[in-house]
């Protein structure tokens, strides 16, 4: 009998198949019939029945006690992160009201933006919507980086010019489970970013199968920048404390690197321009729309 998948019985299943005997220490047995370890090879790593198990990775118990989730965290390999998820999904935090993103960027944070005009910048959301981006950023990826943008869609969009393909595979993993691992599964946002892009791309189903799930936190990125080529940089992103789901993302270089070189070459080059945010964004569209409905109407 079928039995309906919760996102726990979802998350067990992808990284149970992605473990091989051999990484856990079981020697292995040929043929197997199955991607990865069998369900009692997990149950009996963790402690637990075999049963138990199967009506975890079917959906049909959705309480299990915090020790038998770290049970299954230390059995599946689970680094510290996977684990906060693991818990997060068995044991969900639900508000008595559906809780928002938040849109705006508070006045503190837009300061420091407009004060880091050497330095790449910008700040986005748990869903990856680009909300303000300061000039030395909007130059170094112009067209990707504009407030209303939306990050991962740009990425699937464009990935033909993205240049080298282990290059955008891995940032895109990245992008993938730092989305995962932050967003609401009940936020439309967020609903509407994964249906389309599962709708019709293959590669963006294959990687939202793995059941990655971390922050996003540090890493480098190749970006193609306007007289200079492709350029590595180094970012890193910090959570903006007192405000749910917004993050600071940076680009730099190390001293002396052609990374650094560029960095400075932005900021000389978008001296005296103003930080956009999507506000503002959305200000510049509303005259448009609107005559668009007039020339519609007439």
């Amino acid at each position: 009998m079928a039995t309906g998948r919760t996102p726990l019985a979802e998350f067990l299943r992808a990284r149970r198949e992605l473990l091989q005997p051999e990484d856990v220490g079981i020697e292995r047995d040929e043929p197997r019939r199955v991607p990865g370890l069998r369900r009692e090879e997990v149950a009996a790593l963790a402690g637990i029945s075999a049963e138990y198990y199967l009506r975890l990775e079917q959906g049909r118990d959705h309480q299990p006690s915090e020790q038998v989730l770290s049970a299954l965290g230390r059995a599946l390999l689970l680094d510290e992160t996977s684990q906060v998820y693991l818990h997060r999904l068995a044991h969900p935090v639900r508000a008595a009201r559906p809780v928002r993103t938040r849109r705006g960027v508070g006045d503190g944070v837009l300061r420091l933006l407009e004060q880091w005009s050497h330095t790449p910048a910008y700040v986005s959301d748990r869903n990856q919507d680009v909300l303000a981006v300061n000039p030395p950023a909007a130059e170094l990826a112009p067209g990707y980086l504009v407030p209303g943008n939306n990050l991962l869609l740009a990425t699937f969009r464009e990935r033909a010019a993205a240049g080298r393909k282990d290059l955008w595979t891995s940032s895109t993993l990245d992008m993938l489970a730092a989305l995962r691992f932050h967003a609401d599964p009940a936020d439309p946002r967020f609903q509407e970013i994964v249906g389309s892009l599962s709708v019709g791309d293959r590669e963006f189903r294959r990687m939202w199968a793995l059941h990655d799930a971390r922050p996003q936190t540090t890493g480098t990125i190749a970006s193609l920048v306007d007289g200079f080529g492709w350029i590595e940089f180094r970012w890193q992103t910090l959570e903006i404390p007192g405000v749910s789901g917004q993050f600071l993302t940076t680009f730099f270089g190390d001293p002396g690197s052609e990374a650094a070189t560029v960095v400075q070459a932005l900021a000389v080059r978008t001296r005296g321009r103003r930080t956009r945010t999507l506000d503002e964004a959305q200000a510049s569209l509303a005259p448009a729309a609107t005559s668009a409905r007039r020339v519609s109407a007439t």
